[in-house]
């Protein structure tokens, strides 16, 4: 049985560690082997005519499964177990390489390299990055910077503050899951149905809670957080996802800078619901407040997730 303290330390310590080391590229990680798994499930089911909506809903429900099972068991194997529990805690949280890696592409285009900024920004997103000119750069930064907030910080924190490193998996398998099949495509608009639901499901108080403490933070630095917040739900609720516009549209409001418009995905022109001031650029200082409006969020969301969540999971253990 898990000890009390360790409810509220592995999750501390994976903060402290995903900050301090973020995600060195030379480690295993398990979102890769969940890649693999999911890529030989997707080949096989392909091959064998399968329905593809039925398909895609079993693998939501076995790799989720086999996720919480697996880092369940791992980490309760005796004396190595406590040190698999941090680790795969750590490992779920995804702020600080988010942050690292959109630092080095804003200095990139800061020092006028924009070729070299195109194509570090193209390792963070799915669109098409090659045309893109400084403002562009700077927009899909702070979309992406702001949407993963939730994504990669607050949602495996909550699940792992709630249900240890077994629930932050089964999480971050379905995310995982969801952005390798959730694309509206005719090649994946069956498939991954079950996981863009299962997702939009999980995520949907997490993301609701990473805008609060944008809001929060926002206030603390000075920004106009009480005009955000009266306007931001009507933006957020242009997003075809149910989720992604509550943090984005709340950083739009607070750092008084547009999101959305037209955006290349797969060759393709999506015009993207706009969200905050339209016509407001992005520039170089608002960047900078968005990385540390971000940072400094992750934190709160760390301090109110980790004693309130951790609490109620003792209570119900």
């Amino acid at each position: 049985m898990e000890h009390p303290a360790a409810v509220f330390l592995i999750p501390a310590l994976a903060v402290i560690l995903d900050r301090l080391l973020g995600d060195p590229a030379s480690w295993p990680h398990p979102v890769r082997l969940i890649g693999k798994g999911l890529d030989l499930f997707e080949a096989a089911v392909r091959r064998l005519g399968v329905n593809l909506r039925l398909a895609g809903w079993g693998a939501v429900l076995i790799f989720a499964w086999a996720a919480w099972f697996i880092v369940g068991e791992l980490t309760a194997i005796r004396y190595l177990g406590p040190i698999l529990a941090v680790y795969f805690a750590y490992a779920g949280l995804a702020m600080g390489c988010l942050l690292k890696e959109a630092r080095q592409v804003a200095r990139l285009l800061d020092s006028g390299d924009l070729p070299g900024a195109r194509t570090a920004l193209s390792m963070l997103v799915s669109r098409e990055t090659a045309g893109l000119d400084a403002p562009d750069i700077r927009r899909t930064l702070a979309e992406t910077v702001s949407e993963n907030l939730n994504d990669g910080f607050t949602a495996p924190l909550f699940y792992l503050a709630l249900f240890g490193p077994s629930g932050l998996w089964a999480y971050k398998t379905v995310s995982t899951m969801d952005s390798m099949w959730g694309y509206r495509t005719d090649r994946y608009i069956d498939l991954g149905q079950g996981a863009a639901k299962t997702d939009d499901v999980l995520a949907w108080i997490p993301a609701r809670l990473t805008a609060f403490f944008l809001f929060i933070v926002g206030r603390r630095l000075g920004l106009k957080a009480a005009t955000a917040r009266g306007r931001y739900r009507d933006d957020a609720r242009k997003m075809e996802s149910p989720n992604a516009g509550y943090p984005m549209a709340a950083a739009a409001w607070l750092l008084e800078a547009q999101m959305g418009g037209p955006t290349v995905y797969f060759g393709k022109i999506k015009d993207k619901p706009v969200l905050g001031p339209v016509g407001a650029t992005w520039d170089r200082a608002k960047l900078r407040k968005l990385f540390r409006l971000t940072a400094m969020a992750g934190v709160l969301a760390a301090l109110v997730l980790i004693p309130v969540l951790g609490l109620i999971r003792l209570l119900f253990a």
